[in-house]
């Protein structure tokens, strides 16, 4: 029985990788070909300056540099780094150790600005960057158009598309859905690059077109925002904001929506579980064309694309569902059975084992 050490976010606070995370070790543990021990790397605040240097988020890894001895007793290294300099950089103790042990490390990027964040680094971090992701002996993305993220650093034959899934109990059972009227939600971090800000603007708008809808808001919401999110909340009538869910409250708001918004255009965006959930629970899709979203969420047959930073394009949208609430359903209904033959978790956690468990084609 091989040892895998996954470093990386653990819940809570709860994010997509953090999720996946979680389930990857369950998956591993149950699987009888592993055994595995973690680092936690979530950090116990939330904040959405991502990517950014701080010293509170400096002396936490320091602190994580404490069990780098965990390193010895595996055999595999899987690490869900950042996609910043400092993101990579933090894991360094790791990387080096396991890689002058000759453990296998396995790289898992949850987003679409690695590659980005390295064209963009100059001097000695671009070189240091390099030479940490060039240690890996084999990659893994949630999409094909993400592949390109790797490809600097590790051979095309070593990196893997793995997608995301949502968790069984939100689809084991069907359910009946309300689509007489446009019933919205919003589920991530209340983040400004998430669109929490468009959103809430595109419903004020629709309050005074007296739209009949009802929106929930759902998530961890950014100190830097809070005062103003509650100001935009509190000015609509049919709004609410419902605070962080998790598991059977979360299966209750999606059973509850029919249409699901995130205007994202988050600069760390891979491709969110949120909107997987959403198909699993007969949502439309609302979103923008961003990283890896256009490789699994098509406009007019999933929902819809949207402009992102722009109000009037998803009015625009809701102005269409709204007039034919038909069309709510028949694409609500098509959205559970393309979830169902693409992403549930049975197919990622055979996917996921089978990467883990092959060894590197090249080296």
């Amino acid at each position: 029985m091989r040892k895998v050490l996954i470093i990386g976010p653990f819940p809570k606070p709860i994010s997509g990788v953090a999720l996946a995370n979680s389930v990857l070790k369950k998956t591993l543990d149950k699987s009888n070909l592993f055994k595995t021990q973690i680092i936690n790397t979530s950090l116990p605040f939330f904040e959405e300056s991502i990517g950014k240097f701080s010293f509170k988020k400096f002396f936490f890894f320091i602190s994580l540099n404490f069990k780098v001895l965990k390193v010895f007793n595996a055999n595999k290294i899987y690490i869900t780094p950042g996609q910043s300099f400092f993101g990579v950089a933090k894991y360094s103790l790791f990387i080096l150790l396991a890689f002058v042990l000759k453990k296998e490390l396995i790289i898992h990027v949850h987003g679409n600005y690695l590659g980005t964040e390295y064209k963009l680094l100059k001097g000695f971090k671009k070189k240091y960057f390099y030479f940490l992701l060039s240690k890996f002996n084999k990659g893994i993305v949630l999409s094909e158009s993400l592949l390109k993220n790797l490809t600097p650093f590790i051979s095309k034959e070593n990196i893997y598309v793995v997608y995301n899934f949502a968790e069984n109990f939100l689809y084991e059972k069907d359910h009946t859905k309300d689509f007489s009227k446009l019933k919205i939600t919003f589920l991530s971090n209340l983040m400004e690059e998430k669109g929490i800000l468009y959103l809430l603007d595109t419903l004020l708008e629709l309050e005074k077109k007296n739209i009949n809808y009802s929106a929930r808001i759902a998530g961890n919401i950014d100190e830097s925002l809070k005062e103003k999110i509650n100001s935009k909340i509190d000015k609509l009538e049919h709004t609410k904001y419902i605070g962080i869910v998790y598991d059977n409250q979360k299966k209750e708001l999606l059973d509850w929506s029919n249409i699901f918004i995130l205007p994202t255009f988050y600069k760390m965006e891979g491709q969110p579980i949120s909107i997987l959930e959403a198909l699993a629970t007969k949502n439309v899709i609302i979103t923008t064309n961003h990283s890896g979203i256009p490789d699994i969420i098509s406009s007019e047959v999933n929902g819809f694309i949207v402009r992102p930073k722009n109000v009037s394009d998803i009015i625009e949208k809701l102005m269409i569902l709204d007039n034919d609430k038909t069309k709510i359903k028949t694409i609500a209904e098509s959205n559970r059975k393309y979830f169902l033959n693409n992403f549930t978790l049975n197919k990622f956690q055979t996917k996921i084992i089978k990467v883990i468990n092959e060894s590197p084609r090249i080296r």
